[in-house]
Order: structure tokens, then sequence, then C-alpha cells
């Protein structure tokens, strides 16, 4: 029964065909897995975590250390698994804040060269994992394989999905966002490994044929990434519209609020050098554009930024739902090397992105309705960095890394975060949406009813996530947690080690 179970939360990932364990060797020396767990009822369904260790204790004896980056929290004790284990955490659905990445890709490495003078050769193995060991466990593999094995991203990215899914069941790394971190890995990897990390503030939004009742908030991390903070919600004093919406096909939908004549921003011209396809020239530019500028400076801590947008529509019936849920990360550091990728990055820039390439919900493709069609931040670096002579903090992967790993985190206290991964396509209650920059929010707030299964658009069966499936083995394992914790222990006689898969 537990084998079962483990085979549906495992979905699309390859399983070990010797001990039907959730885990796959991307190179020998990595070790992909799901988070593993030590108590009932995840246990049932997750790779147990006394197979798994005794899986590891009996291929690699004493050579494997563990890097998790579970923000959730890790499933087991330190102690559990001897205390080999390295805490990197940040949220599910999410990329890794780019400053951790030079200093995890050090520890993996020293790790791996490191040799026992009493052994004759050295076969160390590393084992990440996240949740279900595939988005923040593929995005580390493959940076890991870029930037010390000399691979590719295209490379890294067709190796981790050929050992970690099932063929035909999608890549390994899918997440947009993700995938421009590899990207931003392979960038760092070929202009020295040097990262700076600095305080950016955010100038303006520009947002393309944007529709009505759309929320608009800037994010970035806190806590070394543990946690993702609200720094600024756009409200409607923040915001202007510009362009000739009567060529647009949804017109009645986009945002009417008559523009006022006052001098056009310069901002979007100054910084036009730094875009890839220039907004000013585009077919888009002569289209409706709603422009956001923040009242008060929006400064983030860190050159991590999230956009995200959250779109609500009345129904008929007078509830106001939610439709349309996107969000992107980006890093400055990188949007800011110019077309050419230089060495030295800009104080200055422009992030582009369309809304199809803008990342779903819970790290899926799913968004809902088209909320706008382009989007354009503008961005620059804080003064109080501008001034420091070596512009921010400098780390690289060449020497031993000095930053401490973060603490574990603790999933109680993770779990009270809003975040961009807790959003669905639903109602919304009152004090959601009560802050929104859209008058079509503040007319129909009081208004709301506080249903969830009248939602505009339902999950199909084969778009049910993950989470889902958890939650109602939960609720039906529970129950019988007790009766299969003693079966466990009248069975405790030792098994060959790794194969058992009961």
């Amino acid at each position: 029964m537990t084998s079962f179970l483990r085979q549906i939360v495992a979905g699309p990932r390859s399983r070990h065909s010797e001990t039907n364990l959730d885990l796959c060797y991307v190179t020998p020396q990595i070790i992909a897995t799901s988070g593993p767990s030590s108590r009932y009822p995840q246990r049932a369904y997750r790779n147990p975590l006394d197979q798994f260790v005794r899986f590891l204790d009996y291929n690699h004896g004493s050579d494997w250390a563990i890097w998790e980056f579970r923000a959730e929290g890790t499933g087991y004790q330190d102690e559990e698994v001897y205390e080999r284990i390295n805490h990197y955490p940040w949220p599910d659905h999410h990329p890794p804040p780019f400053k951790l990445v030079p200093t995890i890709l050090a520890d993996m490495r020293d790790w791996l060269e490191k040799k026992d003078k009493k052994k004759a050769g050295n076969d160390r193995v590393i084992v990440i994992h996240c949740k279900a060991g595939k988005g923040r466990s593929g995005t580390m593999a493959c940076s890991y394989l870029i930037s010390e094995c000399g691979w590719q991203p295209e490379q890294a990215l067709a190796r981790f999905t050929e050992r970690r899914m099932r063929p035909g069941f999608g890549q390994g790394v899918s997440i947009p966002s993700q995938l421009r971190w590899v990207g931003y890995a392979d960038q760092w990897t070929k202009h020295g490994k040097n990262y700076i990390d600095r305080q950016v503030e955010i100038l303006e939004l520009r947002v393309w044929e944007l529709r009505r009742g759309v929320k608009i908030q800037v994010e970035g991390y806190i806590e070394d990434g543990k946690k993702i903070k609200l720094f600024h919600r756009f409200t409607t004093n923040e915001r202007t519209v510009e362009g000739d919406s009567s060529e647009n096909e949804n017109s009645s939908e986009t945002v009417g609020i008559t523009s006022k004549k006052k001098e056009s921003s310069n901002i979007l011209n100054k910084f036009s050098s730094s875009i890839k396809s220039s907004a000013l020239s585009s077919p888009l530019a002569r289209k409706n554009v709603t422009i956001y500028k923040p009242s008060s400076r929006v400064v983030l801590p860190t050159s991590d930024i999230n956009i995200d947008f959250e779109r609500r529509s009345k129904s008929s019936i007078g509830w106001t739902m939610v439709t349309s849920i996107a969000h992107v990360w980006f890093n400055c550091f990188f949007e800011g090397l110019g077309p050419d990728k230089i060495a030295q990055p800009r104080d200055n820039g422009v992030f582009e992105i369309e809304w199809d390439r803008m990342d779903g919900i819970k790290g899926s493709s799913r968004k809902g309705a088209r909320a706008f069609d382009r989007l354009a931040v503008m961005w620059r670096v804080c003064d109080s960095v501008e001034k420091d002579s070596q512009g921010g903090t400098i780390l690289s992967s060449q020497t031993q890394s000095t930053m401490s790993q973060i603490p574990v985190a603790d999933s109680e206290s993770t779990a009270k975060t809003r975040s961009s991964q807790d959003k669905e396509l639903a109602t919304r209650t009152e004090s959601l949406v009560s802050n929104s920059s859209s008058p079509a929010c503040k007319e129909e707030k009081h208004r709301i009813e506080h249903h969830k299964s009248d939602g505009p658009m339902t999950h199909s069966s084969s778009d049910k996530n993950l989470e889902d499936i958890e939650s109602s083995l939960k609720k039906d394992l529970s129950t019988n947690a007790s009766i299969e914790n003693q079966s466990l222990c009248q069975n405790s006689q030792e098994k060959p080690p790794g194969l058992d898969s009961s």
C-alpha cells in the first residue's frame, strides 16, 4: 500500500529501479531526491528516512552529505542523518536568492574534492533535495554542472530531465524564473564567477494593455531567502495611462482612467539602451500603456526582484473572483550586464517580459485569463550602494565560502509568511482586495462572498497539484499512523540496506 502511494506522489518523476525510492543519479556524484521524512503520515508517501539513509550507507558508506533547500522545513532532524546536512532554504516554486548560489556551489565542490587520506580513491557524493526533488534541486544541480563541470546550460537541463523525469512527462526544471536562474549561473561562470549583491530601487513599471482589476506588487527576499516580503503594492494614485487604446481589441477590459496631460516620463528613454527589444520602437509602444510610479522610494535589500500580478473580476452572481495569477523573478546584476554581457554591471536598467513567459500558479503554466501583454520594470542601484567603491558584496565560488549556512527553516513560522506560491484561482476575502490598485475592486470589496467552490476556473484532474494529493492522503493516513508504526516496530529486524521498498 505504501509503495503504491509513493508511486502516486512521485507522479512523473523517475524512481530508483532497485529500491523504488524517489531518487536518481544525475551524475555518479550527484543524487537528486524528493524530501525524505521520518514521521507519519508523510513517510507513507515520501521516501522513508530510515530506508533512505540505509541506501546511502550501503552504497556510499560515510562519503555522502545532504544539501537541502526547503523553506517549509526538512521533515526530519539533523541527527537522523548524522548531521551531514547543509541548509540553504528558500520558498517552493521560486528561484534561489542568487547570493546563495556561489556559496552552495563552493560547499558542494569542496566536499567532493576533499579526499580522505586513508582511502585510495574518492567516491564522495552529494545528495540534494527540496520537496519534490525537481525545481529547486534541479536548479542547483544544473548550476553545478555548468559552473564546476563545464557543461552548457542546454546539456545540464537535458541531463537532469533525462535522469529525473519519466519519458514524456515534461522538463525537470520547468518554471520560467528557475530556468532564468540557470542562465544567470551560466553568465556568472563565463565572467569570472563574481557576483555583486546590491540594494535596488524600483523606479517605474510600464504595463501594456493592462486589464481591469489587476493588483500589482513588488516583492523580494528577506532572512537570507527563507521568506518573501511584500515591499510595495501599487495604488490608483500612483498610476497614469498613456497611448491610444482605441485599437485595442480588449479595450472594454483595459484600465479605463483618462490620462492627464502631463509631461511624459523620460525614464524609459533614459534607460532604453539596456532594453533587449526596445519598448519604444515596438508596436506596443503606440498602444495603451499604464505607468506606475511609486509615491515613496521602493528599495529592496538584494538584487532579486519579484513582480507579482493578481487579477480579480466580478462574477454574474456578485462574487469577486481571482481570474489571473502570475509573477516573475529577475536579478538586476545580470539584467544590468547589457547586451554583450560585460563583466561590469550597470547601475540602472530595464527588465522586459511578456505575459506568456510569466510564472504561473505553484510552478505550473496555469495563469488564468491574460492580465496584460507586456511588462517593463525600470530600476537602479540605490545611492547608498553606488557610493560604495565595491558596489556591494562580491561573492565567488573560486575560494572557500565564508558565508555560513542558513539555520534550518521552521515549518510553522514559514507557513505564516505570505508568498505568491500560496495563491489560487478562486474567490478572495476582503482583506486581500482592500488595497488593490483597481477601482473596480474597491467598488466590489464589500460584496465579496466567502465561498471556495464556485471559482470561474476549476482544476481538472490532469492539472491537480501534488499538494492536493498530499492533503487527501494525509487525511486518510493519519488514522492509520499508529497501526503502521506498530507494524514497523514489529518488523524492525535488519533487511538488506537499500532494498526495502515496502
